[in-house]
């Protein structure tokens, strides 16, 4: 088998069972687990899938700068943002953190809604602005434009002295065998740092993010306590993720 062919064997594999595990697979082939191997971090390096310990994820699609993120998804993304809007009750103290799906639960807060959110994301700061209820709290640090997002000791530390009701948590992937995901592994712990503090970690997730995985885990998903998502309620992606948590369908 041509290498380009077991290539894309490795692809199909993936987007039908969600994993590979090379041994496996090298057996299947009747191929050595270090040719197996090879390709993998190959694809990876291409940013194709994810490698894990044994094998290989799905890669999650939602690493693009902020600008082309904006306009993946764009419809699915306002119905996930108004599912969201749908939980936030008057008088909560909420964290939204940043991302596009989050701007959009920020555009979708009812006008006459009094709640207090706290960010350390500027893009939600700023689409708060015309909401006269709605009192804004800002964490600074150092700017992380890929996500237009507040990092570094200081955020950390202001992060620390404040409880809320809710965390409306950015990820770029979701998979029961990493649990929820970024691309940057200190976004990942400051996403900790503000589960956390929270009561409950929500997550507003695209059907793409399910069962991808990025580099850096943030949380397992059993920290989850709420997916709105705009996957039919009948995907076989969202089986694994439905145990202990509710799924809202946007």
């Amino acid at each position: 088998m041509l290498t380009r062919e077991r290539k894309a064997l490795i692809l199909q594999v993936l987007r039908q069972e969600g994993r590979l595990v090379a041994k496996t697979f090298s057996q299947r082939l009747g191929l050595s687990e270090d040719t197996i191997r090879r390709d993998l971090r190959e694809l990876a390096a291409e940013g194709l899938l994810q490698r894990v310990h044994g094998g290989a994820l799905p890669a999650s699609a939602a690493v693009a700068d902020f600008a082309k993120r904006e306009e993946a998804s764009a419809a699915s993304k306002v119905l996930l943002g108004r599912a969201g809007a749908r939980l936030i009750q008057p008088g909560q103290i909420v964290f939204i953190d940043g991302g596009t799906t989050n701007v959009q639960l920020a555009r979708q807060l009812p006008q006459d809604l009094a709640i207090t959110v706290v960010t350390h994301s500027p893009s939600i700061a700023v689409e708060l602005v015309r909401h006269p209820l709605i009192s804004v709290e800002i964490i600074g640090g150092r700017l992380f434009k890929h996500s237009i997002v507040a990092l570094g000791a200081a955020c950390a530390e202001a992060i620390a002295r404040v409880s809320v009701d809710s965390y409306f948590m950015g990820v770029t992937g979701l998979h029961p065998d990493t649990g929820a995901t970024t691309g940057n592994a200190e976004e990942a712990a400051i996403k900790r740092i503000i589960s956390r503090q929270a009561a409950e970690t929500i997550v507003l997730a695209t059907r793409e993010k399910i069962g991808a995985a990025s580099p850096y885990g943030i949380i397992p998903l059993a920290d989850i306590g709420t997916l709105v998502t705009d996957a039919a309620p009948g995907d076989e992606l969202l089986e694994p993720l439905r145990a202990e948590r509710s799924v809202i369908h946007a």
